[in-house]
């Protein structure tokens, strides 16, 4: 049995895109990615990367949402929102968001989710990137909750499918 959190090691950009892509392949409608790290971690490429594999097009613009703080795309297997709550000042701001709908309706990318207070869903992978000073290698530590368990089982060698 794999120890959780999952280590997993991204050499580079391309890998934190290719790790996006599998993502958006098994996420649905009613779950969450629930983004953290350092500010340069890699949050934002990961959640744009994901939003471009959910739409299947990787040359969609798809802007930071950090003054919107939540960004809705429409795709043909449903909504993905992208959230930046680093400019939120209390977690009472979540339920004028209308992320308690997004949950359920969509898959919803959270950048900053510890201004979430108790929103956190249920049915949400988190995600915690860990820069590796000196180089473009990240760490990535994936917890699984709710739905998303069992659906990292070819990643828990520690490296993505086809390294």
């Amino acid at each position: 049995m794999t120890s959780l959190p999952l280590p997993l090691s991204l050499d580079d950009l391309e890998a934190t895109h290719r790790l996006a892509a599998l993502l958006a392949g098994r996420a649905e409608p009613g779950m969450a990615i629930l983004l953290t790290g350092p500010l340069g971690a890699g949050k934002s490429a990961l959640a744009r990367a994901f939003v471009r594999a959910w739409l299947d097009d990787p040359q969609a613009e798809v802007p930071s949402p950090t003054f919107t703080l939540v960004q809705p795309y429409e795709g043909e297997r449903g909504t993905v929102w992208h959230c930046d709550l680093y400019r939120l000042g209390d977690p009472g701001e979540v339920e004028e968001l209308g992320l308690a709908e997004g949950f359920s309706e969509a898959v919803v990318l959270v950048e900053w989710p510890d201004r979430l207070g108790a929103a956190v869903p249920s049915d949400r992978l988190e995600l915690a990137l860990e820069i590796c000073h000196g180089s473009d290698r990240r760490i990535a530590h994936l917890t699984p909750h709710g739905r998303w368990a069992g659906r990292l089982g070819d990643i828990e060698t520690g490296t993505l499918p086809g390294e």
